[in-house]
């Protein structure tokens, strides 16, 4: 993905060897190019390599992204339609990366004119004075790349420009380009401009957008400046807004070369690679785990009992494997806490000879995920007072699924001999991976439930309990153990009776 400057951010410094003037420009051969033709310059050559075009972009290989380089290479504005969490603003930002590295500019040109393509009376006047002699300055493109949430409280100042007064106090007229504050669009010139969830602009703000997709130029107070604006323009909306009974009005959906329709990650191992490519885990998290975490986020997404119109963003199977993670690191810090004590340590320092827990996620941490992620769900208005409930139920069907798919055939028999004759296994929150493991003892069938769960030829004690957790719990799910959770908070598995 490609990194967005912030406003206040220094430029990269240009290498030395770029032109320093005008005519040094002329001669290295260079020519003006639209942001367009930039942009589809660029992405042909990145075709013809083989190389990646929209780095960081996950699940829409063969569906989004062959549409968005249609409209690229056709020159088309475009409009990103899609529920919240679907990756919209990622993919509008890796499209910076489609720039040149470096572009000319006039230097202190706050429409970053080209110097061979000069806009203002004030710049071309510059050059026809100074001639190749003109001092040139080099932009970097992350520099190149603006972006507007859209909110009701924005202006068209804010957006395209005003009359600055003091400006006119100085004695310059109304018509003079120098008296107008240019806005965030006209700062982007040479570069891409973005709006997020551009149905909630007022209308007579979209109304201001109008000129700049088609006309190319910006009008401020009623003054029609010809200024023929180079960029290009990206929106994302919501399908649910982005219509004719909508906040959008059609003229401006006219404007739009290109509507793209966004989506979900269409399978699993896309929700999977999603979860793993932009989750910030803190602690280990088995395959196993993060496979029950993303059929969870799934079985969210397609439940009857959720608002399907707002629909259950990507960010909710990220912050999942976030929390579990979180979990495991806060359960390998407090059995660190409870043994050092016991061993006439200091608190908070480890015993001698005692090895301390290192931080392994478990299926049964995924239970605090039900509490904390609710608010990332609109539910159905009949669903009130449910919505752990509902998540929880959720969540159990997503582990039993993932215990079939990952444990399908194997013989288990010697987990549900552990609990025979009225015998238990307890495991939970401040149950120790070595405690677990001493509960279950030598098991028959578990190196290959291990093997199965991807957990490697010799997994450590965590990794072990982690396995031997997901197989008790999937037995119970799948009527095979009962389970009871103590007051104390403990999980005890016992057999059937």
């Amino acid at each position: 993905m490609c990194r967005v400057t912030a406003p206040n951010q220094v430029s990269p410094v240009p290498p030395a060897d770029l032109p320093g003037t005008l005519g040094a420009l002329r001669a290295s051969g260079h020519h003006y190019r639209t942001v367009k033709q930039e942009i589809r310059d660029n992405l042909l050559a990145r075709m013809r390599a083989g190389a990646e075009r929209f780095p960081g972009v996950v699940g829409y290989q063969d569906t989004v992204l062959p549409e968005v380089e249609r409209a690229l290479l056709a020159g088309h504005d475009m409009v990103l339609l899609g529920e919240r969490g679907q990756g919209k603003t990622r993919l509008i930002r890796s499209l910076g990366a489609l720039l040149d590295e470096w572009t000319p500019v006039i230097p202190g040109s706050v429409l970053n004119e080209h110097p061979m393509h000069p806009l203002t009376p004030a710049s071309r006047a510059l050059v026809d004075e100074r001639g190749d002699e003109l001092p040139i300055g080099w932009l970097h493109r992350s520099m190149r790349y603006g972006e507007k949430l859209a909110t009701p409280d924005t202006s068209v100042g804010d957006l395209i420009g005003d009359v600055d007064p003091i400006r006119i106090a100085q004695g310059r007229t109304l018509g003079d380009p120098e008296t107008i504050h240019f806005g965030l669009v006209p700062r982007t010139n040479r570069g891409i401009f973005a709006v997020n969830e551009l149905p909630d602009l007022a209308e007579r703000i979209q109304v201001a957008l109008l000129n700049v997709l088609e006309e190319r130029d910006i009008q401020v107070r009623g003054y029609q400046l010809r200024l023929p604006l180079d960029l290009l323009l990206v929106a994302s909306a919501n399908p649910e807004d982005y219509t004719n009974r909508g906040r959008i009005i059609t003229p401006l959906k006219d404007r739009f070369g290109a509507e793209i329709r966004t989506h979900y990650p269409v399978d699993l191992e896309l929700e999977l690679a999603l979860i793993r490519q932009e989750a910030d885990l803190v602690a280990t998290v088995p395959e196993h785990v993060l496979e029950v975490l993303a059929r969870f986020a799934r079985a969210v997404r397609e439940s009857p009992s959720v608002d399907p119109r707002s629909g259950v963003s990507a960010r909710f199977g990220i912050a999942a494997a976030e929390t579990v993670a979180a979990a495991a690191l806060r359960r390998a810090g407090l059995l660190a806490g409870l043994a050092a004590p016991a061993a006439g340590g200091s608190p908070g320092s480890a015993a001698e000879g005692v090895r301390e827990e290192a931080p392994v996620a478990r299926v049964g941490d995924a239970v605090s995920v039900t509490s904390t992620l609710r608010g990332k769900v609109e539910f159905e208005s009949g669903e009130e007072g449910r919505e752990i409930e509902i998540l929880a139920h959720l969540l159990r069907t997503a582990t039993a699924e993932t215990f079939r798919a990952r444990l399908a055939g194997l013989d288990l028999s010697g987990f549900t001999a552990l609990v025979g004759e009225g015998g238990v296994i307890e495991t939970g929150e401040l149950v120790s991976s070595a405690e677990l493991l001493r509960q279950v003892g030598t098991v028959p069938g578990l190196a290959k439930v291990l093997d199965r769960l991807g957990l490697g030829d010799a997994p450590g004690p965590e990794e072990a309990a982690a396995g031997v957790e997901f197989v008790l719990e999937g037995l119970h799910l799948t009527r095979r153990l009962d389970k009871d959770v103590t007051e104390s908070g403990r999980t005890v598995y016992g057999g059937r009776g």
